[in-house]
């Protein structure tokens, strides 16, 4: 098999993806930059502006759907509704989460769920929902999940997010091993904290100035540099590329 070459400015030129999350922080990021490089984009989100928000991103080439990745039928009606808008779908980049935040003995079981549901579960079932239209076009794909260096080192108060994302990392493999006869390629993204709005507010002050401390190269992230990353893995110069995690934590978890 001869090596068919890529698109070397990582382009997504006729491409459709699916991206939860995406009225806000990471998802809108990636969506944007998504959108930059060619491709036609479905923003998934429980907000009800991401409607409007995607005819000002681009009025024809964005849609917004509302969507609760915790219910099977929201995700089911949304997915459909992206194919049935675009024709196909190509990608998925599940950046929907929630973080409830507690010590691990007073956590309650409504947070436990509530961030499992979300960020476990409700990634599974976006997977599953994007992985069967996949197949079914037989033309490949490619999946990127939102994971954490959360998944990887403790933090202070992150019982349940870090299950949540450690078993994201988990699921990521096992579908890439699973998919590879279909040509899906299915990797995951490991962040540090991510200068969103929610970001910003949950580690403003000495909390967010002592917590830097620890990065080696000395600061949070943005939004953007994990879009780039989330490029990456959805273009054609990746396709070699499955069942991997790319961690942007300024090298927090090499220490």
């Amino acid at each position: 098999m001869e090596f068919q070459g890529f698109d070397k400015n990582f382009n997504l030129t006729d491409k459709v993806a699916v991206i939860t999350g995406g009225a806000s922080g990471i998802g809108e990021a990636t969506a944007q930059l998504f959108l930059e490089k060619g491709a036609k984009v479905a923003l998934l989100d429980l907000n009800e502006n991401v409607m409007e928000h995607a005819k000002q991103m681009h009025p024809e080439n964005a849609i917004g759907l509302i969507c609760n990745v915790t219910d099977d039928q929201s995700i089911n009606d949304a997915v459909r509704a992206a194919k049935a808008h675009f024709g196909k779908i190509d990608l998925l980049v599940n950046s929907a989460g929630i973080a409830l935040l507690d010590d691990a003995e007073n956590l309650s079981d409504d947070y436990w769920q509530k961030t499992i549901d979300i960020n476990l579960t409700g990634s599974f079932k976006m997977c599953q929902a994007v992985g069967n239209v996949m197949i079914e076009q037989g033309t490949g794909g490619k999946i990127v999940n939102i994971a954490s260096q959360a998944a990887l080192i403790a933090l202070d108060n992150h019982v349940a997010y870090g299950a949540s994302k450690a078993g994201v990392l988990g699921m990521t493999k096992v579908l890439a091993y699973e998919w590879a006869q279909y040509k899906i390629n299915v990797n995951a993204i490991s962040p540090t904290v991510i200068l969103t709005k929610l970001g910003r507010e949950a580690w403003a002050g000495e909390k967010g100035e002592q917590a830097m401390k620890d990065i080696p190269l000395g600061r949070f992230g943005y939004p953007e540099e994990v879009a780039a990353v989330a490029l990456f893995l959805s273009c054609d110069a990746t396709n070699l590329i499955t069942g991997e995690n790319i961690v942007i934590d300024g090298g927090n978890t090499i220490k």
